[in-house]
């Protein structure tokens, strides 16, 4: 059988990866998959990303605890962009305490925050 894999060299080697609530269907988050990444999460079952900022693997959940198992992996009709289904451990997805990172709704009189935040950021990410 033919597998299919992500185009990551159509993208500059990183290909955008959404992650979706597999029981609610929440966007949780939007982030980036190299391919050592990739084979990371097959192989594990649990979401790996490339952090951009950090220029290194991102194993979701590594300091803050709040992992993401995967229970489907999809690939959209170009091979370049990357869902994953993920049951999220610890209610949180986002980095700043909130189920989701699309807690912010924009109307016309600005930002309006739509979430209650889970935990507080400060106390997760304690510098060492």
């Amino acid at each position: 059988m033919n597998q299919l894999r992500p185009d990551f060299a159509k993208c500059g080697d990183l290909v955008p990866v959404v992650a979706q609530d597999a029981a609610t269907g929440e966007v949780l988050m939007l982030a980036y998959m190299n391919e050592e990444a990739y084979n990371e999460t097959l192989k594990t079952g649990r979401a790996v990303y490339f952090s951009r900022s950090r220029n290194k693997l991102w194993r979701k959940g590594e300091e803050s605890g709040n992992v993401q198992n995967v229970s489907g992996v999809f690939l959209d009709c170009d091979a370049d962009t990357i869902l994953l289904k993920v049951e999220q451990i610890g209610g949180a997805a986002c980095h700043e305490g909130y189920k989701s990172c699309f807690f912010r709704e924009i109307t016309p009189n600005g930002a309006k925050i739509i979430s209650e935040r889970i935990f507080d950021p400060k106390e997760v990410y304690r510098k060492k």
